[in-house]
């Protein structure tokens, strides 16, 4: 079995046993490609099958030099996985990476902005041209439901209920769930919807997709993260802001008012509560404003 095949079949397994995501796939198939690249140019003749943990040791070794300590660890993680794919699939009885360890990167928290920077970028919107309307109604959803950025370009108008006061999203994996949409949103979307979208020549494959560019077609993720970058710089504000900005944003404020972590699990769509619990490291002075308020021996 050489690395092409092998790959392909290991892509072929994530998308139909794991049901994973392109773009979760796209980045796995990376890590076992940077790999491959670095036999070639060291001419080390191996296969997936015969490949031994001192080869690995060294790739590791050398891609450290090139890349910062997260990066490496993701790069350790997809090969393990690609591995105990191989022994899964009876190719190899031992993953060559078991005993080698992920650089300790500590937790980082997620960057946050606050109520008033939120209003300062969306205030920072021109309203006076068509796209005005359509990328308020973005940074709404975007803040209001904590959508990832795929999630957001996928949304469909037929994923909006807003008389039951929900939307469906369909996030990793094609996993769907139902997020609640408050009214300020709930209204925004509206606007571009009725009086924007409503006016434009939607191309056939995109005629339930809610957020269309100037040619009626989809956004791309990468159009987003455009918008985002412009509005950051007109509105003065001096971080680093992305479109998962805005869904830690979410996370962090419902937290900071009182609400359940189960719940922002939920609406976050993630499946691990420890995953969530990051956000009880964003605000440390907020929890014990609530030891104050809440335990009986305050």
């Amino acid at each position: 079995m050489d690395w092409k095949q092998a790959l392909k079949d290991y892509e072929n397994f994530l998308r139909l046993e794991r049901g994973l995501s392109n773009n979760t796939i796209i980045n796995y198939a990376l890590d076992v490609k940077k790999l491959e690249s670095w036999l070639e140019a060291n001419s080390i003749d191996v296969n997936p099958i015969n490949i031994s943990e001192e080869t690995l040791q060294q790739f590791i070794y050398d891609i450290a030099k090139q890349v910062n300590p997260r990066s490496q660890s993701r790069i350790i993680s997809g090969l393990k996985g690609f591995f105990s794919y191989l022994i899964f699939e009876d190719y190899r009885k031992t993953n060559p990476l078991e005993l080698i360890e992920s650089p300790n990167l500590g937790r980082k928290l997620p960057d946050t902005l606050s109520l008033e920077e939120i209003n300062l970028l969306i205030n920072s919107i021109d309203l006076s041209k068509p796209q005005g309307e359509r990328n308020r109604a973005i940074l709404e959803t975007l803040y209001g439901c904590g959508l990832r950025v795929s999630e957001l370009v996928n949304l469909k108008i037929s994923d909006l209920f807003f008389e039951e006061g929900f939307i469906k999203v369909t996030g990793k994996g094609d996993k769907q769930r139902l997020v609640p949409i408050g009214a300020v949103t709930e209204k925004f979307i509206s606007i571009y919807r009725n009086e924007i979208r409503v006016h434009q020549q939607i191309h056939p494959l995109a005629k339930d997709t809610l957020f269309l560019n100037r040619r009626g077609k989809a956004l791309t993720r990468a159009m987003i993260f455009t918008i985002i970058k412009r509005l950051t710089e007109t509105a003065g504000i001096h971080k680093n802001i992305s479109p998962h900005t805005f869904r830690h944003s979410f996370a962090t404020h419902l937290l900071e008012n009182g609400a359940d972590l189960r719940a922002i699990q939920q609406m976050l769509g993630h499946e691990s509560i420890t995953t969530t619990e990051i956000y009880t490291h964003v605000d440390r002075r907020h929890l014990t404003e609530v030891i104050n308020k809440f335990h009986p021996r305050k």
